[in-house]
């Protein structure tokens, strides 16, 4: 890859992330079409039947749905060859189910990081670790 090839992918991953942002679902399927890959592997819990980019536009919608104001904040990016990982805190209101519990109304704040793998100027592959745990102990479902 070019040298120019981290910077790329790391401006590529910041439009991803402003397009998540919106909140808005056509937006984020949109920047998937255009920014992922369409046979992305995702190593991350995808809902059932579903792989590649439509996997990736299904989880947000599960997401959005659950959590309507979601916000990814990131708070540190490196960049290295055709790599980019990205550490994130994630902050909502969870106002739809999720994981089988009805809305709480209660706001949530959570880590993540991923691990970016680009291919000819798209995502190509994604490995995440959420803190599922602590999303789970906010709203309730697990004792803290």
């Amino acid at each position: 890859m070019s040298a120019a090839g981290a910077p790329g992918n790391t401006a590529t991953l910041h439009r991803f992330h402003s397009a998540v942002n919106s909140g808005d679902p056509e937006i984020i399927s949109e920047a998937v079409d255009e920014l992922v890959a369409p046979d992305l592997v995702f190593h991350a819990p995808v809902p059932m039947g579903l792989t590649g980019a439509e996997a990736l536009k299904r989880v947000w919608e599960v997401l959005l749905r659950a959590f309507p104001d979601l916000h990814v904040a990131v708070e540190e990016t490196i960049a290295e060859g055709d790599k980019v990982v990205v550490r994130n805190t994630v902050t909502g209101t969870h106002r739809g189910e999720y994981q089988g519990l009805p809305p709480t109304g209660k706001p949530v704040a959570y880590s993540e990081i991923f691990i970016f793998r680009f291919a000819d100027g798209r995502i190509a592959e994604i490995r995440g670790v959420v803190d599922v745990l602590s999303l789970l102990r906010q709203l309730g479902a697990l004792p803290s």
